[in-house]
């Protein structure tokens, strides 16, 4: 059966001239859908596109992305930074596990995580650098950390997943939690013994001293923020409402900080704000919409089914063949964007995953933790470039260098949640 290696070179094609990807998954989904079923198949295209768009639980994507591009306005970014270095200034690469703390907290906030390299970074690599901090340290520190977003709640991409897969988009935002944390916590203690080890890394700051009554002063930056973004998680955790109906109100108080507590928004200001979220919003629903339609085609031929009847037929150790699937989603990370890898990447995978006896809502906690490694990974690593754009005085072979080994730490993160499934489930078991 031909079909389908005529699709994947479609597919394939299409992205290596350059083509968007909504356009690369649409067209080879149509092209498959023609070969299978002839031209009738196309008549029910349009309906499968918007069938995939029409979900309550996607009108949470815009707004959550309005919300952290109004608070990206603000000084919040960098707010962040300097309280978490007052705080952590006393520990050994202080300012460097201040960014990881100002970013994982940043994560919280956006949800999306280029807005967190450039929010934090932009303040964060000029304080590292002035300090005598290793270039390489600063820059790997800031573009790792800023990953963390996609994993933080409220997180875009376990909104597409939720989407994608029928999944409760506020147990994937609890499950996120905790492995959000861990993956923190090791960065930072990566950091710290990394420059115990090498003080060349991060010269100690013998110099600077501050009070308590100064520690809780900078906190009066943020203190708002933090506020509405502990309602409107706690709204949803609670059962209060739900993420679209919390992702309103974080959209209007995101406004209201941006405008009226920092007044840094004028009109035109305000105009370009809505712009650019319609914009990467629209950008997402396409390809999710699109994705819908390749996938129908997949699960027309029975792909996913093939793919793990052969896989379990194969009797590897479980475990084995979600290293195997961890290390192709790390390649494929490498090469497309994450929202494009959720919405391929999930048809074929979860009826292997809950053939395999895994929970749909674990995969999702996983499959999100493997992109936070894929936008720092070249060539298509969106962190590598949002730092550069911020950061110009690094250079991209300086960002790569340094986030490689930050890199080695968060697959061995990974790796451990994905043999410890209830490491994720615990925390969502209790709602």
């Amino acid at each position: 059966m031909i079909e389908p290696f005529i699709v994947v070179f479609i597919l394939l094609a299409l992205i290596g001239i350059g083509a968007p990807i909504f356009l690369a998954l649409g067209a080879a989904g149509l092209t498959g859908l023609y070969m299978a079923r002839g031209s009738i198949a196309l008549f029910f295209a349009p309906s499968s596109f918007f069938s995939q768009l029409y979900s309550f639980e996607l009108i949470a994507l815009p707004l959550f992305i309005l919300m952290g591009n109004f608070l990206a306005e603000t000084p919040v970014g960098a707010n962040l930074f300097r309280a978490a270095s007052m705080w952590l200034q006393w520990l050994r690469g202080g300012l460097a596990i201040a960014t990881v703390g100002a970013s994982t907290v940043f994560g919280a906030i956006s949800g999306v995580s280029v807005a967190g390299v450039a929010a934090v970074g932009s303040i964060a690599v000029p304080e590292m650098l002035k300090h005598g901090y290793n270039r390489k340290l600063a820059a790997g520190s800031v573009a790792s950390s800023g990953a963390l977003a996609m994993l933080i709640p409220p997180s875009v991409p376990f909104i597409i997943y939720g989407a994608t897969s029928g999944v409760s988009v506020a147990k994937l935002f609890i499950g996120g939690i905790l492995p959000g944390i861990v993956l923190a916590l090791a960065l930072s203690l990566f950091i710290y013994f990394r420059a115990l080890a090498n003080p060349a890394l991060a010269p100690a700051d013998t110099a600077t001293r501050y009070s308590w009554g100064e520690r809780l002063f900078a906190l009066s930056g943020i203190w708002h923020t933090l506020l509405l973004v502990g309602v409107v998680l706690g709204a949803i955790y609670s059962g209060l409402a739900t993420p679209s109906e919390s992702a309103a109100f974080g959209a209007a108080g995101a406004l209201f900080i941006a405008a009226v507590v920092f007044r840094a928004l004028s009109f035109k200001k305000f105009m370009q704000i809505l712009s650019s979220s319609v914009k990467v919003s629209g950008s997402i629903l396409l390809i999710i919409g699109c994705a819908k339609i390749f996938g129908d085609y997949l699960n027309l031929v029975r792909i996913p089914e093939a793919v793990s009847e052969t896989l379990v037929a194969t009797q590897m150790p479980p475990w084995l063949i979600l290293t195997l699937v961890m290390l192709a989603l790390v390649v494929l990370g490498m090469l497309v964007d994450g929202v494009s890898l959720i919405v391929v990447t999930t048809p074929i995978l979860l009826p292997l995953i809950t053939a395999l006896g895994y929970d749909p809502l674990w995969f999702g906690i996983i499959l999100v933790m493997n992109l936070e490694i894929a936008v720092v990974t070249p060539p298509v690593g969106l962190n590598l470039y949002a730092l550069r754009g911020v950061c110009p005085v690094l250079s991209v072979e300086e960002i790569i260098a340094g986030v490689t080994p930050f890199v080695v730490v968060q697959f061995v993160i990974m790796m451990i949640f994905v043999l410890v499934p209830d490491l994720s489930l615990w925390l969502p078991s209790f709602f």
